[in-house]
């Protein structure tokens, strides 16, 4: 029983560091809730370009442009 749980977030704002806690915070997750092993769990996390992630038919990168101008 190794869990694995993919993530996928935006490339807004990402530093190693928020993907470290990311990456603890997750494993943690699964520990307290679900009682799995931490040394096999595994954590993947897939960063997308705002240009490569539609919401409504547009993607990240214009609905941002379109919030910063209201």
């Amino acid at each position: 029983n190794m869990p694995y749980v993919n993530i996928k977030i935006t490339d807004e704002g990402v530093t190693e560091a928020r993907l470290q806690r990311l990456i603890e915070g997750t494993t943690q997750l699964l520990v307290d809730t679900l009682g799995k092993n931490p040394a096999t769990t595994h954590v993947v996390i897939d960063i997308v370009s705002t240009d490569h992630w539609g919401v409504g038919g547009k993607t990240v990168t214009e609905l941002r442009r379109e919030q910063a101008a209201e």
